[in-house]
């Protein structure tokens, strides 16, 4: 808010002012042209009215009275018109800078008490900071004359190059485009901690300083985090951690792609545990929910880091294995079987209890061209398995390589 007396004046701009020695010459003329008038035309009205030496003399002396009384008020009034004006320029001037002090200091609180750090930096490689608010030392760990100019860092560096590269891009498509930017993107705090933040910008052409960019630069950890909570729910298991019957799916049609677009082998395995049902009448579903974790861990050791392992439903698994052939898929199965076989499996009170597995084990693209082939095939193998006596691994479309078991 600016005062009456600044409003006044056409949006707060000062008037046009002559330059002082233009006043000064203004000033001296008007003194010259009225002294000139004076003296030109005085002493000839006097000598033409007063014949008589004596009175003449007497009005000359009057009349140089008269003279300096006239000049005076004319250097009287020139003066006090020039002070008026002079006090009325002050006047402007205080209450323009008492609007600008105030407006500074609404928006130096303003800044401060923003949720973040407000930002006026170059449109350069390093981003160099020309202003930040005070939220720079809570954002970045940096104080902000030590980022300001790059005094001590530049704010580039506070960011990774692909990160860098990616935002200069983002910049440069929203200034061509003529819109504001905004980006997220993850920074490097003083301490070392990394954080997500959310900018949100303008570009500013300066005739001295060229192109300036101005925004804000807020914390957005705790919703990246909640986000990848939410995402975590969405696609993992709640109770064995794996990845959900969706999630598997999608990374089966993945890999399924991938072997397509290079040609190369992809196995899948269907897991399904032997007499599963009677560990939970027996035992109770706490127990079977003990049983389900730990041999979900036990897949999970098992496996390459390539491979991937969802809970399907109940006690179904499926185990997605990339580049593995037949022989390799057959292999591994075994292997798994073998392991749940071997170990008893805790019922979560300190005893144990034996359990077995029987595994369908399908190879793109001998078994099928889809995912929803190679599932239906997978899981006929895996029931082939257990009308072969449960404990065993069964190859799709091969029902008499049926091996393993009592």
């Amino acid at each position: 808010m600016q005062p009456s007396s600044a409003r006044s004046q056409g949006a707060g701009q000062l008037p046009d002012q002559k330059s002082p020695l233009r006043r000064a010459l203004w000033a001296a003329l008007v003194y010259l042209v009225a002294g000139l008038v004076w003296i030109a035309f005085s002493d000839t009205v006097v000598e033409s009215w007063f014949k008589d030496p004596a009175t003449l003399s007497t009005v000359q002396t009057w009349k140089g009275f008269t003279f300096v009384l006239v000049t005076g008020s004319v250097l009287f009034l020139i003066l006090l018109r020039q002070l008026r004006k002079d006090r009325a320029l002050l006047r402007l001037q205080l209450g323009q800078s008492q609007a600008l002090r105030k407006s500074e200091r609404q928006l130096r609180v303003l800044m401060d008490n923003l949720p973040g750090m407000a930002y006026r930096c170059r449109y350069d490689r390093d981003w160099t900071m020309l202003f930040v608010s005070e939220g720079c030392a809570q954002l970045t760990g940096y104080e902000p004359e030590e980022l300001t100019n790059n005094r001590l860092v530049s704010f580039a560096d506070l960011l990774d190059e692909d990160t860098n590269h990616r935002l200069a891009s983002d910049v440069k498509a929203a200034l061509a485009a003529g819109e504001l930017f905004s980006a997220e993107y993850s920074l490097a705090r003083k301490d070392g901690r990394e954080i997500w933040v959310w900018e949100r910008g303008r570009c500013v052409e300066e005739d001295d300083e060229g192109p300036v960019l101005e925004g804000i630069i807020l914390d957005i950890s705790d919703r990246k985090e909640l986000e990848n909570e939410l995402e975590e729910l969405a696609t993992r298991d709640p109770l064995t951690a794996l990845v959900n019957r969706r999630e598997i799916e999608r990374i089966l049609d993945e890999e399924l792609e991938r072997a397509k677009r290079y040609q190369r082998p992809m196995a899948m395995l269907w897991v399904d545990f032997d007499n599963f049902k009677d560990v939970n009448d027996t035992y109770g579903h706490a127990a079977g929910d003990s049983v389900l974790m730990s041999v979900s861990t036990l897949f999970k050791e098992g496996l390459r880091s390539v491979d991937s392992v969802g809970r399907f439903g109940g006690e179904e698994f499926v185990i997605v294995l990339p580049e593995m052939d037949a022989v390799g898929a057959r292999e591994t199965a075994e292997r798994l079987r073998r392991q749940v076989e071997a170990q008893p499996q805790p019922l979560g009170d300190g005893n144990t209890v034996p359990l077995t597995i029987s595994v369908g084990v399908a190879v793109y693209p001998n078994h099928g061209l889809t995912a929803s082939k190679l599932c239906a095939a997978a899981d006929q193998a895996m029931y082939r398995a257990k009308e072969r006596g449960r404990n065993c691994v069964a190859m799709a479309h091969l029902p008499e390589q049926v091996h393993g078991g009592p």
